[in-house]
């Protein structure tokens, strides 16, 4: 007997599916979806938030010295001609950066391995490539989903029976962060 559900996939698209399906659920919050996903869903999901909780509060603040481009009025660099060439000026700004220490870097990866990378596409540029961000998942989980669970001990799921799939029967369910 076997420690997880097959849910009849090889096990290359079983994995890919839940991957896929957690993702969804730590980026939008709620999915729909079959009862016997959902309770897989949710033994992974619970295991990326608890190691959220854990390390939510690991790395060190520290400035550094960046080199910025330097903008015009219209946001475009500002090139000045130096022995010849077109040379783009810049400017050296200081900046925070959070650090990661090494266990949560750890847990970074560890959340990489699960999660799918997730592009963000602005409304009202629907269609263009060019205003799609990277949203960045793990850092979802340590700054938003964290501090929200972080006097709990799990139990970061709920599992809402919707009734039975009018196609062919299966138990469909809402499955949301509490």
């Amino acid at each position: 007997m076997s420690g997880y559900r097959k849910l009849s996939r090889p096990a290359d698209q079983r994995k890919a599916l839940l991957r896929n399906q957690v993702t969804a659920l730590i980026y939008r919050g709620k999915i729909v979806t079959t009862e016997a996903k959902a309770k897989e869903v949710r033994k992974i999901a619970e295991g990326l938030i608890a190691l959220a909780v854990k390390e939510k509060d690991n790395y060190e603040t520290v400035t550094v010295t960046a080199k910025v481009p330097r903008k015009d009025k219209d946001g475009k660099r500002v090139k000045e001609v130096v022995n010849g060439k077109k040379e783009t000026q810049y400017d050296l700004v200081q900046k925070e950066i959070k650090k990661d220490k090494p266990s949560r870097l750890h847990a970074r990866r560890q959340m990489l391995k699960v999660l799918y990378p997730v592009k963000e596409v602005p409304a009202e540029a629907a269609g263009r490539k060019k205003n799609t961000k990277q949203v960045d998942l793990p850092a979802k989980l340590f700054e938003e989903i964290a501090p929200k669970y972080a006097g709990r001990n799990g139990g970061y799921t709920r599992i809402v029976k919707l009734g039975q799939r009018r196609g062919d029967g299966a138990i469909e369910v809402v499955l949301e962060l509490v």
